[in-house]
């Protein structure tokens, strides 16, 4: 069974920077990574993903060249550094897991969910 447990947000200033992580268990080391954001009475949506040996990485246009995926299948982690925050990166982040070589942007791609980590960029 894949567990995610998503650490690491938390209230920033607008500019600020913050490192999320994802703590995996079970079989992820051959898995898709992802990482989504959600805001109350809006859909999921993507943000970053990486593929099971970090070869490839994707990112929503909307967090590119401000953020970082990577992964560190040995500690079986998962991050997201994000830099240069604005208001609008406020949400809850999930971190999502998949089997597959290839890179997923949809949330019903994704096989395993954490329970989310809030972070909430202020003005």
């Amino acid at each position: 069974q894949v567990q995610l447990v998503e650490s690491g947000g938390g209230l920033v200033q607008a500019g600020g920077s913050l490192r999320l992580s994802c703590a995996t268990s079970g079989r992820t080391f051959t898995s898709t990574m992802g990482w989504f954001r959600q805001n109350p009475g809006k859909e999921r949506e993507f943000v970053a993903a990486i593929s099971w040996n970090s070869g490839r990485t994707g990112y929503a246009d909307s967090v590119r060249g401000r953020c970082t995926i990577s992964r560190d299948n040995a500690k079986s982690t998962v991050y997201l550094q994000m830099n240069s925050l604005k208001p609008e990166d406020t949400a809850l982040y999930y971190c999502a897991a998949r089997s597959g070589r290839d890179l997923y942007i949809l949330p019903r791609n994704y096989d395993y969910w954490g329970q989310g980590t809030q972070v909430t960029v202020s003005s």
